[in-house]
């Protein structure tokens, strides 16, 4: 870690706030705003205190490590060049010349440093050793970020499992919850290899050993969120591309190795038989998730170094720091990806659509029905497969990151006959879906030739807008976009009292002037805002249920669910900055921000 500040200062990419700031959600809501800027840095925070519980922490907190993509080539690498490496070993080919063959021989040599090594040694992660009573996770600066989260939670922890016969061994990155000075919340969700190894220990009716670790080489973060295939421990991951392998030192209590430079290694057990209600908590989807039972650990060991620094970051509405760690996934990704669908050219996944409700692909589309093909093949791969929405281009798709132009090459090409509804795993987090970790899948196949008539008698916002009110006064607001496409988007808002396919259907003596209509919920959504707008539709929209179709009218029902739509689960919350605490740190210097930025980033 302080090597990476160090790094990060050389490129003037930190921050160093020695202003006095709480863990309780000071800290977390000035790095919040921090990464909405769009010159972002890492922040130091180096006069830690708690607040409610009187404490003053000597260690300082570092947050938004992966600042934007700058930040992310110094820690990581360029994913592209990181990408054809691994695009070589998979096309490597028998040599045949004897140049070919030391080429050949110097590839293979290089991934023995994959292998991670085990030191007969403690590492500089265990200078300071706490056991039993004294491992006190309340001596730890663990943020609390939103006032209704249900506790502190530890949010930058990797954390190191191995399966029951300790063969497969895995790092996961998921959130901590602090209950008290001994106990740690383990979400692991129900797709993730700590919960498949959970299992084995719980039919077993052994104790499951798991350690943490805090800090450390940044890269050991990027590494834990990576998805690769069940069964690779992703430290191979972090020696193939640091060329270096991972070095690691026994846990003291258990039998889990740990990266030796980590700052903090917390250990301790699991007991399979025990559950505790986790949650709520404040997510990347930019919503709540709710309460819900998970394991907890049982804290056996606290170890650090003696000059730690707590790495923390935090999550919430886009654009967040997991923007720019998943640029350089799908970078680095995409090779192994095109090994299942190999007429993939590129993809993409924006961040306001928090990654798994939204993916853009380009593909070589050589046959009828190919685009639908590989949306089945998306589907079927890792954690692809949790992906809810998956737009289709061809070879001739402008960059898939040129916003402007691949919405309208999108929308030239949308078509109701080239829409593919259907079910299958969504991911653990997911609110909008019928069922939990079941629910709707779209595909939109736009491969084929640009439409050629509009089809529509086009209105303006305000004589649209005028119609539909004297249809439904439920109707509050109106703005259309693209209309110089084939498919103009109409967004309207509303003050919802009944379900929305009522209304569809009561509108349809107005689809002569409308192709696609999106439906949001007039509180807490700008018409003017199309970057959060994408981010709540993308969120809140299921196929198998929001979806109507009438002709060549689109319909997409964007709106919060509840009984009205016969939806029986709980509905979570928007994630909301606490105003007093944004006013007090305007007030203090300490952020610099004004209406307008609150209002593009729906703060609050």
């Amino acid at each position: 870690m302080k090597r990476a500040i160090e790094l990060l200062k050389k490129h003037n990419l930190l921050k160093i706030i020695d202003d006095e700031l709480d863990i309780n959600l000071e800290i977390p809501h000035v790095a919040y705003i921090e990464v909405k800027e769009p010159n972002s840095k890492a922040i130091l925070f180096t006069n830690v205190v708690d607040r409610k519980n009187g404490k003053k922490f000597k260690e300082p907190v570092l947050m938004n490590v992966f600042c934007n993509e700058k930040a992310v080539k110094l820690f990581i690498g360029d994913g592209d060049i990181i990408g054809a490496e691994i695009e070589s070993l998979l096309k490597m080919k028998p040599p045949v010349s004897f140049s070919e063959k030391l080429s050949t021989l110097g590839k293979l040599f290089s991934l023995k440093n994959t292998i991670p090594k085990k030191l007969n040694k403690k590492g500089v992660c265990q200078e300071v050793v706490k056991l039993g009573s004294d491992a006190k996770l309340s001596d730890l600066p663990v943020i609390t970020t939103w006032e209704e989260d249900g506790g502190p939670f530890i949010t930058m922890g990797q954390v190191y499992t191995q399966s029951l016969n300790g063969e497969l061994k895995n790092l996961g990155m998921y959130r901590l919850q602090v209950y008290d000075d001994n106990t740690l919340g383990m979400h692991w969700q129900i797709h993730k290899d700590s919960n498949h190894f959970f299992h084995e220990y719980k039919q077993a009716g052994k104790k499951m050993p798991v350690s943490i670790g805090i800090g450390g080489d940044p890269m050991y973060i990027w590494c834990g969120q990576a998805p690769l295939p069940i069964g690779i421990f992703e430290l191979m991951l972090y020696g193939f591309v640091k060329n270096s392998p991972a070095k690691l030192v026994k846990s003291i209590t258990n039998d889990i190795w740990v990266p030796e430079d980590n700052d903090y290694i917390i250990e301790g057990f699991v007991d399979p038989s025990k559950l505790k209600i986790e949650g709520p908590f404040g997510d990347h989807t930019g919503y709540y998730t709710l309460e819900e039972e998970f394991p907890f650990m049982e804290v056996s060991a606290i170890t650090s170094k003696k000059e730690p620094v707590f790495l923390a970051t935090v999550v919430g509405k886009p654009p967040l720091e997991d923007k720019y760690m998943g640029y350089a996934t799908e970078r680095i990704f995409l090779p192994l990806l095109r090994t299942t669908a190999p007429s993939l050219i590129d993809y993409y996944m924006p961040e306001n659509g928090v990654y798994h409700n939204l993916i853009l692909a380009k593909i070589d589309s050589f046959y009828p029905a190919h685009a639908q093909q590989m949306m089945h093949a998306f589907w079927g791969v890792g954690q692809m497969s949790f992906v809810k929405h998956a737009i289709f281009v061809n070879s001739d798709a402008p960059a898939l990151t040129n916003h402007d132009e691949i919405t309208k090459y999108i929308l030239n090409r949308v078509n109701v006959e080239d829409l593919l509804a259907t079910k299958g795993a969504v991911d653990h987090l997911d609110h909008t879906a019928p069922k939990f970790a079941s629910g709707g899948k779209l595909g939109v196949d736009c491969t084929g030739e640009e439409i050629k008539e509009l089809g529509i008698t086009l209105l303006s916002d305000s004589e649209l807008l005028e119609k539909m009110q004297e249809i439904s006064k439920e109707i509050k607001g109106l703005k259309q976009y693209y209309i110089d496409t084939k498919n103009p988007i109409c967004v309207i808002s509303v003050d919802k009292t009944r379900s929305q396919k009522e209304l569809f259907e009561e509108l349809k003596p107005l689809f002569s002037h409308i192709k696609i209509l999106i439906i949001v919920d007039n509180r807490a959504n700008d018409l003017e805002n199309p970057y959060m707008l994408i981010w709540r539709v993308t969120n809140n929209f299921d196929s198998t249920r929001d979806l109507y179709i009438s002709e060549n009218t689109i319909c997409l029902d964007g709106t919060n669910k509840s009984t009205l739509d016969g939806f029986s689960r709980r509905w979570p919350g928007d994630v909301n900055c606490t105003k007093s605490v944004i006013d007090s740190l305007i007030e203090r210097k300490i952020i610099d921000i004004d209406e307008e930025f609150i209002k593009k980033h729906q703060l609050y």
